[in-house]
């Protein structure tokens, strides 16, 4: 019989998640200002907002490169400190 293989789960931690989800759980997690200190963009420091955040985000893949940075290492605190982590 020729079955076809188990569906294997994705390793990557960022499978899955949506930027505008990752942005989100970072607000929560930071607030707009730290999150600011953190990735010094103006759309963190100046009126910030999910939209023009994710609009500038989505055009710019080194600000998006620290945005998934940031995230993986708030999912690492998490997971080190024993705090429900964002679900998938």
């Amino acid at each position: 019989m020729n079955t076809p293989p188990p569906a294997q789960r994705s390793r990557d931690p960022l499978h899955g998640i949506t930027l505008e989800r990752m942005l989100e759980a970072l607000v929560a997690h930071f607030g707009w200002p730290l999150l600011g200190e953190h990735v010094a963009i103006r759309c963190f420091m100046i009126d910030p907002s999910i939209s023009s955040s994710l609009r500038f985000l989505r055009k710019t893949p080194w600000a998006r490169e620290k945005v998934e940075s940031l995230y993986l290492y708030m999912l690492r605190e998490q997971k080190r400190q024993g705090t429900s982590a964002p679900p998938p």
